[in-house]
């Protein structure tokens, strides 16, 4: 699947990402730093994270996956097993390994870059470096970041259909 747009350059939130963001998850956005990927549909579809959220809560999700087609899509693809099959590879490969410990650092490097918060040091998201624990912090991740970086992410992207072709998952009009 690649007939959508990636590699954009972050976006700082308006009020109207705010607001779709709260429809995406049935909640006010939190500790947002920027939109880091736009669906087709125009919608925030990854959100990046402050590294510590307005309360003080140290939050290692750097990469915020918001739409909720997607999030189910990839939903199903984790009920399937592949999390499981990924981190069996993970074992068997070396090259496969050192990319996704690649990928680990990249993470930290730029959540590093928003602030430092040593109760989350050293700890990324998904299951970084050693397992695959999260898809949809892979996909946002993948979203985010140069094409490549994630190979787990861009796996389970290829998996998935073209959630957006059937309109924006938010109403404009709320």
């Amino acid at each position: 699947m690649t007939d959508f747009h990636r590699n954009q350059q972050p976006q700082d939130v308006t009020d109207a990402d705010a607001e779709a963001v709260r429809q995406q998850l049935g909640r006010p956005i939190r500790g947002a730093n920027a939109v880091a990927w736009r669906c087709p549909c125009g919608k925030p579809g990854v959100i990046e994270t402050e590294p510590r959220l307005p309360d003080g809560t140290p939050f290692p999700t750097l990469y915020y996956l918001t739409c909720p087609k997607a999030c189910s899509a990839i939903g199903t693809l984790e009920g399937s097993g592949q999390m499981k099959r990924m981190s069996q590879r993970l074992s068997e490969d070396p090259e496969l390994a050192e990319s996704y410990r690649r990928a680990h650092e990249a993470y930290l490097q730029r959540r590093s870059q928003l602030g430092d918060v040593p109760e989350i040091d050293g700890i990324s998201a998904g299951g970084m470096p050693d397992r695959v624990k999260c898809l949809h912090v892979h996909v946002g991740h993948a979203l985010a970041s140069p094409e490549g970086l994630n190979r787990f992410g861009e796996e389970a992207l290829e998996q998935l259909d073209a959630w957006w072709q059937n309109g924006s998952c938010v109403s404009d009009e709320e």
